[in-house]
């Protein structure tokens, strides 16, 4: 996996609290970002799919259930 480089602006109150948090994970800071964006973006690609798969059938009912 190729990587970059990325600077982020957070309030501090932020980035101490992730920061005593990758401490309590074991993890950087940086770890810690990854996990949770790649968990974000697994989740994003989820919904997509699942959305995806919703829009190829014709839930409309038209008041009649059978």
């Amino acid at each position: 996996m190729e990587y970059q480089n990325v600077t982020l602006s957070l309030p501090k109150e932020v980035l101490r609290r992730a920061k005593h948090i990758a401490i309590e994970r074991g993890v950087s800071l940086s770890g810690l970002l990854t996990q949770l964006l790649e968990e974000l973006t697994r989740k994003e690609d989820a919904y997509g799919r699942a959305k995806a798969m919703l829009d190829t059938f014709d839930l409309a009912t038209e008041g009649n259930i059978n």
